[in-house]
């Protein structure tokens, strides 16, 4: 049975790009173009790790994965957090992330970011 990833990312072409590569490595892959119905999505997809894009140093994106972290339901979930941000890239993966991946990113980085958070 295929791991599930959830990615949530604004850029069209790099959503694209990241769907090719998560499927091309055996991955079922499901994406979001914003932040609004991650939740439900969560609920109803059940994914096996989130793919989570910060675009800047914001209350949103961090909230959204403190939230995860502090869900019961949600909380076993690996997010590896993308962003162009440095503040970001420090700060995040000591408040929630599982992992964190710089943008511009090296594919392989990403794929294999994912599967050290699987395994």
């Amino acid at each position: 049975m295929k791991k599930k990833i959830l990615v949530i990312e604004n850029d069209e072409a790099l959503l694209e790009i990241v769907t090719y590569v998560l499927e091309d490595e055996g991955y079922e892959v499901k994406t979001l173009h914003t932040q609004a119905l991650i939740f439900d999505t969560i609920e109803n997809y059940k994914p096996d790790a989130i793919i989570l894009d910060i675009i800047r140093p914001s209350e949103d994106g961090t909230e959204i994965c403190r939230t995860l972290k502090a869900n019961h339901k949600t909380k076993h979930i690996p997010v590896i957090v993308y962003s162009t941000h440095p503040k970001v890239m420090k700060t995040i993966k000591e408040v929630c992330a599982d992992e964190v991946v710089p943008k511009p990113f090296d594919v392989a980085e990403l794929v294999n970011a994912v599967e050290i958070q699987l395994s």
